[in-house]
This record gives structure tokens, sequence and C-alpha cells, in this order.
């Protein structure tokens, strides 16, 4: 008995003529469920009366619009789910097994209610066309309607407001700042006094219409609703700490009609008053569910007390931490710190000039300054004549801590320097108006403690400097040069090593 073995060569390779078999497929269609249906709407909507059946050959035009226009209720949608969104199931879309149309015919409690889950179309799923898909790759940019913006900064700051101060965060603390930025009334504080009182921002509720809301307890920002001024003026800024002289109350023969404001116009003031309960500065809600956004009186007190207090100390530290002034006594060096305003100079400023008097006493308490002299120096020109030229020299620097113009500005006389800041620079400054407020001693205290700012160079030594200086400036023009010539020695290129013009042995 012989073996005979069959090989067809179209089975080498896996190939099977039966393509119902065949595991190579081309295009997998997509995975299309048929739909439940909910057979007791079908069968309402096939007893319809005037529909065609076996006792009748047509359909009357009224049986046959209600059923085109109620066909659709035949198909049970998803059920709207009650509680959180799950988002393990949002990401993923929709995956959910529908039943087939004979385990659960009727479902017909919640067909009318709204799906949660977003509507997805199987055709739009599988596109070529890259329309489709230039949005997903685009950030969304944000509109410039000033309305639009206007409203969503609303909207975010009611949403942040209703935390207490104490469960916001950093990021929600310069959010509020930033909005209030953009609110005109908050444009002319101070921004350090803004983000201080960022964090104690308050809202408050009412809920009735035509309630009196007392505007000399703080600040008030209108962040739903509208209000109606009892008196005129109904916003006091206050900073400067002048209580206007009269208010004129609304509805008066000689007086205008009362405005009515709406969401992001303020009323209240800054100034703490004897009576913050009387009817001066106070409106009435014109709608009800009023929110407000509010800082009170004694918040706005406290925080400018901190600020200033905080100032002082930064000041009277910046006096110690110099050389000259850690054996004063405490009074002087208040009254010293208490003339002191802050100042920031980007890099190449020139803050004083030689030969000048100086605008100001400089205290440095960041960045560096150099410090320049100036010297006559004779120029070689190409044609071998010389020129005195005048040049500047740098004879030292100035860091952190060190001050100067001090005797300029004492005895108004021209500074015998010139300072220069080298990186960006925050100093303390002390004007001459303000110099002129200290008493005599203090002056007198000042005089004493201070010198000329590098007055005590002479001109030997400013020359040997700037000779030192140009020495070394020629030495490493030099060696760059030669380690150009080294590296380009041999390769081609223009003007270096043996290609260079000057050169004897320089060929092209």
């Amino acid at each position: 008995m012989a073996i005979v073995i069959k090989y067809d060569k179209y089975h080498k390779n896996g190939f099977n003529w039966n393509v119902n078999e065949s595991s190579d497929i081309r295009t997998k269609l997509p995975d299309i469920k048929p739909p439940v249906i909910d057979y007791k709407k079908l069968s309402e909507l096939c007893n319809i009366d005037g529909l065609k059946s076996r006792g009748k050959s047509q359909s009357t035009e009224e049986a046959h619009e209600v059923f085109m226009q109620n066909y659709k209720n035949i198909f049970v949608q998803k059920p709207a789910k009650i509680g959180f969104p799950i988002h393990s199931e949002k990401r993923a879309g929709i995956q959910a097994d529908l039943s087939s149309c004979f385990s659960n015919p009727t479902l017909s409690a919640r067909t009318n209610s709204k799906n949660l889950q977003p509507k997805v179309n199987i055709d739009e799923k599988f596109t070529f066309n890259i329309k489709d898909y230039l949005p997903l790759l685009h950030k969304v940019r944000k509109t410039e309607d000033t309305k639009a913006v206007r409203i969503e900064n609303i909207k975010t700051l009611r949403q942040i407001l209703r935390k207490h101060p104490f469960e916001r965060s950093s990021a929600d603390n310069e959010q509020i700042c930033s909005i209030l930025q953009t609110i005109e009334f908050f444009r002319d504080l101070e921004i350090a006094v803004l983000k201080e009182l960022s964090v104690v921002a308050q809202i408050e509720s009412w809920k009735e219409e035509h309630f009196p809301v007392y505007g000399k307890t703080g600040i008030h920002m209108i962040l739903k609703g509208s209000v109606v001024p009892l008196f005129q003026p109904y916003l006091v800024a206050g900073q400067d700490g002048v209580y206007p002289q009269q208010f004129v109350a609304f509805g008066d023969s000689s007086s205008k009609a009362a405005p009515k404001l709406s969401v992001g116009d303020c009323f209240g003031t800054w100034l703490p008053f004897e009576d913050p309960y009387s009817q001066e500065l106070s409106v009435l809600t014109g709608a009800e569910n009023c929110e407000f956004l509010k800082f009170s009186v004694s918040d706005y007190k406290r925080v400018k007390e901190q600020i200033e207090h905080r100032e002082e100390n930064e000041k009277l530290h910046l006096l110690l931490s110099c050389e000259q002034y850690k054996l004063w006594p405490k009074q002087p060096l208040t009254a010293v710190a208490a003339t002191i305003e802050w100042i920031s100079y980007p890099p190449n400023t020139v803050l004083v000039s030689e030969g000048y008097k100086s605008p100001f006493i400089g205290l440095i308490r960041s960045g560096e300054c150099h410090v320049l002299r100036q010297v006559e120096v004779f120029n070689t020109l190409k044609n071998g004549k010389k020129e005195q030229k005048t040049k500047q020299v740098v004879m030292g620097k100035l860091v952190p801590f060190n001050s100067f113009a001090e005797i300029s500005v004492l005895l108004d006389e021209p500074m015998t320097c010139s300072v220069v800041t080298a990186t960006q620079a925050q100093l303390g400054i002390i004007r001459p108006e303000k110099l002129q407020t200290l008493d005599d001693v203090t002056r007198q205290l000042l005089r004493q403690s201070n010198t000329r700012t590098f007055g005590h160079l002479t001109k030997e030594e400013i020359q040997n400097e700037y000779l030192e200086q140009e020495l070394k400036r020629e030495w490493n023009e030099f060696k760059h040069g030669q380690v150009l010539d080294v590296i380009n020695a041999r390769g081609i290129r223009p003007g270096y090593g043996k290609w260079s013009k000057g050169s004897p042995s320089g060929s092209y």
C-alpha cells in the first residue's frame, strides 16, 4: 500500500478558494447593531384608523401623515443616566451592548428622556476628509469680543467666590486679581493692594427684591441682578481719605432720576463711617437673587496697614544692610526710610553722569551697577596723526546694599563719576525735595556718614587702569585671531588662514 501525498500549490501560502472561509479581509465593514424595537408603539401605529389593511386597499392622507410623524417612536432610545457621569464610559464613547429585539421588547418608560451620551454617526467615524480632523489639531481661539469676555469673567468670578477664602488656591486668587484688573473701578488701585484684597474677597446674595444694601460697609460689585441707588454719589473711592461734603437723594426736584446699576457696576466706599448702616451710599435690589462681590472696609484698612508696615520694614532692612547706616539710632533711620521710594531700571541705563548733579540718592536693592571715570587719551589715526579724546574707564562696580550720590545731593555739587546699570536693577531712591523734609541733625548725620563715590582716585590711577584694560583687550583680540587662524588654516574660508588678504602666501 502506497501513501499518496497531495500537494496543492494554492494551499502552500494559506490561500483558500472559499471566499466565505478566507481570513484575508481587505475592508472591514463597521459593525452596525440593529436597534431595539418597542412593539407596543409599533402595534399602536399599525392600528391607526385609515391605514392600508386587508379590508382596505389604500391609506388615507391623514393616517399616512400621522404614521410618518410617529414612526420614529418605535425605536427604543437609550435611557438617561441618573447621578454622576462615569468618565470611563464617556471616554470610551458609545460601547453599550444593546439587547436584541427579543430580550427587552418593552422599554417605553424613558424613551423620551434626553440621552446624556453624545450621538455618534457611524459614517462620521470613518472619513477621509481632512477638514474633519483640522479642528482637533488647532487650539481653540478665544473670542475677542469684549462683551463676551466680560460675561465669561463674571461667570468665572461667581464660580470661584462660591468657595470660602480658606478653600481657594493661589491660582484662584491670581485669577480673581487678573479679572478685577479689567474692571474700570479697580484699575486705579495699587496692584499690591488688589492682590491682597483678592484673598479676602467674598460673595453676598440677596434673594428678595427692593431689599436695602448698605454701601458704607465696603465696596460692592454687582455679579448678578441690578440695583437702584438712593443717594448721589453712590460710589466714593476715598483712597485719598477725603469724605464727600453732602449726599443728595434721588427723586428730589433738583436732582436727576436714579440710574439703574447692572452687572459689573460698583457702589460703596473704602472710607470708614461712624454709622455704616445709614441710608447714604445705600441701594435697593432691582431683582431677586442678586449677588455682589464685596470688599469690606475693615479688610481694606487692614490690608493697607499690612502693606505699609511691610514696606517700612523692607526700607529699614535696606538701610541697615548698608555699611554706613548700621550704627545709626532708630529715630533718624525711620525718618530716612520714610523718604525712600522704589524704582527699577533696565540694563545699560545711565543713572548719573560725571560732571552733572545727581537727581537722587541711590541705594541698590538688587542688581549691579558699573562706576565709570573719564580719562584723556591720545588716539592714533590711520594717517599717523594723533588726536586727544575723552574715554570712560570702568573703575569698579556697585553691588546690592551699596549707595551713591549722597554728597552730590546734600552739597548740591556735580558727581565725580558716572553710574550705569549692568543688569536689571531695583533701587531705593531719596529725592532732594524729600531730603529737605528731614531735620538738620539727620542731614548732618548723612553728611558725616558718607563720602564721595570713588572720589579718592587720582588721574594717575585712572590712566593706569585704562592702560591695563586696553592691554588686556588687545591681548584677548590677538589670542582670538590666532586661534581662528589655526582652526581655519586647512579650510577654504575667505578672510581666514592662508586665504586671508593680508597673508603673503595667500592664493585664491
